[in-house]
């Protein structure tokens, strides 16, 4: 790389870090706001919502990253070219093509960083505010209050009304059936202690066997239960999608479809993790034109035309993930879509240019 491709990708990297430090703590301040409506609820209290905040920063850096990728390029090359230094660039023989390849090697290093993010650090961090915050409020730290988790196999369905922890669940109920998809019995204990990854003891445990039109009735202290759901499983289906890592939910899409099970809004938050990083492509993309087009209008004007199509397109792409799911669409075509298209129109409005 040239020094003049150091200078640029430094202007870039500044760039990022000043709409960083700007969109983050706009957006963190909305989740604060959120919090602070539950504050004296429970033990939670402001300072607990601060925390709870300050431990959704990652997944939030996510979330925005296209949006801090498009504010944060046009700042920084809105400011080579007020400075008429884009001129002098190309002046010195480097053309468009070569200067608009600087904000995608730029890109590329912040895929990387937030991959790494997505990976081993926001998941982490989400999963532990949401326990930290329902624990807070006295509700169950896995499930919620007065909720429960439904999950199923060829034969079995199951419903866990309550984590006491990772290893003890209470109210439970088993439904048997056989091939017919007839039911055959009723379980339902009052604690399972969660011994290994299939084996539950089951204690208080009362037992409907439905034969010939009677039901039959019988009463235990314990039984053993070779349970289908190991407590990996069951610490997934407790959490919201998007806080999963990709390893999670490529994991748990497949226990899903192996077990039968409606898999299509994993996939969806799968895919659209996926679908987040085309897009931070296409809005570094985009940045370019906004710039190389005409800088006579003033950076100001600049930078809010491009805040609103941030919004927009961050509005458009909840827009159709959410329709996508509810209207049963394929979930990659769902949140990849807004992404390509946002690259196709981003290269056209670059040929007009160069």
């Amino acid at each position: 790389m040239t020094i003049i491709h150091r200078y640029i990708a430094t202007q870039i990297f500044i760039g990022l870090i000043i709409a960083t430090a700007v969109l983050l703590p706009l957006f963190s301040f909305f989740d604060l706001l959120d919090q602070l409506d539950d504050a004296g609820k429970g033990t939670y209290r402001v300072q607990d919502a601060f925390i709870y905040t300050a431990m959704l920063l990652p997944r939030r850096f996510i979330q925005i990253a296209p949006f801090i990728a498009l504010l944060g390029t046009v700042a920084a090359l809105g400011k080579l070219a007020v400075n008429s230094e884009l001129v002098a660039f190309r002046v010195a023989g480097l053309s468009p093509t070569r200067i608009s390849f600087v904000p995608l090697s730029v890109g590329l290093l912040l895929l990387v960083f937030i991959a790494a993010l997505e990976q081993f650090v926001a998941p982490q961090l989400q999963q532990k505010a949401i326990s930290f915050r329902a624990v807070a409020l006295g509700q169950s730290a896995e499930l919620g209050w007065n909720l429960g988790i439904w999950s199923r196999n060829e034969r079995n369905i199951l419903r866990i009304g309550e984590m006491q922890h990772a290893k003890k669940a209470s109210d439970i109920e088993i439904l048997h059936f056989d091939k017919n998809s007839h039911l055959l019995a009723h379980v339902h204990a009052e604690y399972a202690d969660i011994v290994s990854n299939d084996f539950w003891k089951l204690t208080n445990v009362t037992v409907r066997t439905f034969s010939n039109q009677h039901i039959y009735a019988t009463s235990a202290d314990s039984v053993n239960w070779k349970s289908f759901l190991s407590p990996e499983d069951i610490a997934t289906l407790t959490k919201p999608p998007e806080s999963l890592s990709p390893t999670e939910l490529f994991r748990h899409i497949e226990f899903l479809r192996t077990t039968g099970q409606e898999a299509d809004s994993y996939a969806l938050a799968l895919w659209r993790k996926a679908g987040s990083a085309i897009m931070t492509i296409a809005m570094l993309l985009l940045a370019i034109p906004f710039i190389f087009g005409s800088i006579r209008s003033g950076l100001a004007n600049k930078l809010v035309f491009a805040a609103i199509t941030g919004i927009v397109v961050y509005l458009l792409d909840q827009i159709i993930a959410n329709a996508g799911l509810l209207y049963q669409l394929n979930p990659a075509l769902t949140a990849l879509c807004p992404g390509l298209l946002m690259i196709l129109l981003a290269m056209q409005w670059l040929r007009r240019i160069f």
